[in-house]
Order: structure tokens, then sequence, then C-alpha cells
């Protein structure tokens, strides 16, 4: 991605939470966006632009994959961003979790990743570079008690994107990978009506002491994709209000 010309960007899960935020940002920074959602029904709550084209697509099929790289390049020209965000939970007990539910949270949240870079890659070396950023999560640092089948998926995102930046670093493609901590999406406003002490739980074991926002983590997104981070790569940046750096042998206090 480039200085002069407006990036061209590619957002899978673009229907809503962070892969929406991500969209508006990059749309109201003049870039042109390709959002990619399975969900046609949010895709049209997008405003006419000319600087946007909107794709109903499954990121966990190559052809879709494909698809969508080639829609970006017909509107726009190129490619300079894919922004690799579709994801999906997981909870259970180890013994007991389907594994039909299993064998799906894999393939949405780590196999989507490997079928986007390997769509996305080949535009990129051939136009002399890019970057690509995928939505991981702090569960994929260190484990979480019931969500043991999410966060070894997340584990695997953030070693998959370790992995590809070293792999892509000489044709000048950058990837990263942000790690959302809790974020106020439609998913966890869920939790928030139907599991209330949970959902408090997990804001009072935030430093910060409350949720983030979609907008916050499209901000991180935004910038691992830009030139301001042209020097980095194969990071996983934690956007999670201090979660990831307790030990958790104690809780955050208001006045260390």
């Amino acid at each position: 991605m480039t200085g002069e010309t407006a990036a061209v960007v590619l957002i899978t899960g673009a229907g809503s939470g962070i892969g929406r935020a991500t969209a508006d940002l990059m749309l109201a920074r003049g870039m042109a966006v390709t959002a990619v959602d399975r969900d046609p029904i949010t895709l049209a709550t997008y405003p006419d632009s000319d600087h946007l084209a909107t794709m109903v697509g499954d990121a966990t099929r190559e052809e879709d994959n494909r698809a969508a790289v080639d829609l970006a390049a017909q509107r726009f020209g190129r490619l300079d961003v894919a922004v690799l965000n579709v994801g999906m939970p997981m909870s259970g007990p180890l013994e007991t979790l389907d594994l039909t539910t299993y064998d799906r949270g894999f393939e949405v949240n780590l196999r989507s990743v490997v079928l986007g870079m390997r769509a996305a890659v080949p535009m990129m070396r051939e136009a002399g570079g890019g970057a690509i950023v995928v939505t991981a999560s702090i569960s994929g640092i260190g484990g979480d008690p019931r969500r043991w089948a999410y966060s070894a998926a997340k584990a695997g995102v953030i070693s998959l994107v370790q992995s590809a930046a070293l792999a892509y670093a000489t044709s000048g493609i950058r990837v990263n990978a942000v790690c959302p901590g809790p974020i106020a999406t439609g998913m966890t406003r869920q939790m928030q009506t139907a599991e209330p002490d949970r959902y408090e739980a997990l804001r009072a074991n935030v430093p910060m002491q409350r949720w983030g926002q979609p907008e916050e983590v499209a901000l991180a997104i935004a910038f691992l994709a830009s030139p301001a981070a042209s020097f980095i790569t194969g990071v996983a940046l934690p956007v999670d209000g201090g979660a990831a750096a307790m030990s958790g042998n104690y809780r955050a206090i208001a006045n260390p």
C-alpha cells in the first residue's frame, strides 16, 4: 500500500462488528473497499459509493476468496490490503463439545485465513507488495477454560500470521494480526442479555474496566495496514484494554 494513490482494501466479515467498523473507517479515509460477507442484508446497509464494491460470499470457500480478489481488481485495478476478519465463537467442555461445531469453528476461524492469504498474495506479489491484517484474539495468546477450541484456532491464526510474515517479507508483503479482547458487537450484546454475570465478569477483568468498541479495533487494523507500519510484520497486537498484560495472579487495581 503506497503513498499518493488511495489504497484498495478487501475486507471479509464486513457486514457487521469489527469488519463493518473497519470498512467504514477505510471508506471515510478515501480508500476503495471491497466488502465481503455471507449476509446480503447487512451488505445492503452500506451507502452507495464509487469507492465501494460488495460481494455476498463465504470466506471458507476457496472460489469465493478468489472471486473477491478478482472483484477488487476489476473494480479498482489492484489489491493493496486484505483484512481477513471472519470468525465464530466455540465454547463447551473438551470432552463433550460437538465435533461438528469444532470442525466448523476451525474452518471459519483458521481455514478462511489460509484461503484469504492464498487468494490475495499472488496479486500483491505481482504488484510489489501489500499488507494483510488478520483478526485473531487474545484467546489465541492464552487459554480460556471453556473456549479451548476457539483459543486453539486463534493460536493457529497467530502462528500462521508469523509464518506468512516470514515467507512473504522479501516480496514486500507485510502480515500482521490484531488480537481483540472483549469487544461490544452484536454477538456479545446477546451475552449481555442472556448471561449478564458473565458479561460483567469479562468487563471487570479488563484493566481499563470497560468493553472495547469495534471502531477501536478498526483503528489498529488501519494502522497495521498503513505506511505508518511499514517496518512492522509478524506481530500479534492486543487491542484489549490491557487484559493480555496481566499475569493472572492479581486483578487490576484502581490506585496502585
